[in-house]
């Protein structure tokens, strides 16, 4: 490269609706270590006034022993952890959530990981331009245990031409 030529310029963004390969599994890295701030601002930021998230004592005599981590919490970094990678600058919008399930609690001082397959796609009929992607999300702690899973249609731009 010399001292008048520019160099090459890479923008991070996610994936075109092109890209997205049928089956691929997408591992999120780094992962979201939840601390008991994140969870104690996100609950009443929310108005969620759950005991299970906000009071201690309480939390100490039921059967988790101590304070859960709000599950929209949970389901909102699961997402937002997949984002750099496939959405970034390429989602139109999230057409819609199903399946979404919470089978152990999350901690505080527990490390949220991601992953997502990418479950179905199809050419928009009604929106040349763009198509339609199902990302299956799935969210395990730092010992693999899952977490968080969510089932999520996206609406994905076309690679420009």
């Amino acid at each position: 490269m010399t001292a008048t030529t520019e160099p090459k310029r890479i923008v991070q963004r996610g994936l075109w609706f092109e890209e997205f390969e049928l089956g691929a599994v997408y591992e999120h890295r780094p992962g979201r270590t939840v601390t008991e701030a994140d969870n104690v601002l996100f609950t009443t930021q929310t108005m969620n006034t759950q005991a299970l998230h906000l009071d201690a004592a309480y939390s100490e005599n039921t059967q988790f022993g101590e304070r859960l981590v709000n599950s929209m919490f949970t389901l909102s970094t699961l997402v937002g952890l997949s984002v750099a990678q496939l959405t970034q600058g390429t989602i139109v919008a999230n057409l819609g959530f199903s399946e979404i399930s919470f089978p152990k609690p999350l901690f505080h001082g527990d490390t949220l990981y991601a992953e997502t397959k990418i479950a179905d796609k199809r050419e928009s009929k009604s929106r040349p331009g763009e198509g339609i992607v199902t990302l299956e999300h799935t969210g395990r702690n730092q010992n693999g245990d899952v977490v968080a899973i969510a089932v999520r249609k996206t609406l994905v731009q076309k690679k420009p031409s």
